[in-house]
């Protein structure tokens, strides 16, 4: 299937509205909205920014420097009338067997109404190229174990199942009562 016309670059900081209503979306898809916690001013202070000016490209970024504080970028994918359709938001790991950075895709989200047109395929290609010129080593993600929707395609563009592997988190009372165990 061909893609739609369509423009993928770097959100700029007055793009944190957009950003919040797709998280919101995707929140409310996974059936989560009541636990989005992400605000305007979270997003702000924790995503790097292109500059407003720019019109770079997503392989191309001119964007503020990643640090502990704002580990995240943020690609938005505009529709042929350039309103936003869907977003890709990543952050930068490691992988301590390859001694090389990769990309982790925190979440993918493509509006519904605009889903069939090759714009998440379009979104992980940018990704791809991304950690392709930087000399990084993969990029990977989790899914949802009910969503097979994106599981059959995410294998079509030839993702593979870590099905060896399990997901783990520490969060809330627990991040806090590890980070105290010996005080």
């Amino acid at each position: 299937m061909p893609q739609a016309p369509c423009t993928v670059r770097h959100a700029r900081r007055q793009d944190v509205p957009i950003i919040l209503e797709l998280i919101r979306e995707l929140a409310d898809y996974e059936h989560e909205l009541d636990a989005v916690e992400a605000t305007p001013e979270t997003l702000s202070a924790t995503i790097a920014f292109a500059p407003s000016d720019v019109t770079s490209t997503a392989t191309s970024p001119d964007t503020e420097p990643t640090s502990p504080a704002r580990p995240a970028r943020c690609l938005l994918l505009l529709n042929e009338e350039g309103k936003p359709a869907g977003m890709a938001l990543y952050f930068y790991n490691y992988s301590t067997w390859r001694a090389r950075h990769g990309i982790y895709l925190e979440d993918l989200f493509v509006r519904p109404s605009e889903r069939k047109k090759g714009y998440g395929k379009r979104l992980l290609v940018e990704l791809a190229r991304e950690v392709e010129a930087g000399g990084g080593g993969r990029l990977e993600w989790s899914v949802l174990k009910w969503n097979e929707p994106s599981i059959k395609f995410y294998e079509a563009v030839g993702a593979k199942k870590m099905d060896e592997w399990v997901g783990m988190r520490v969060e809330r009372e627990g991040l806090t009562k590890l980070a105290g165990l010996l005080d």
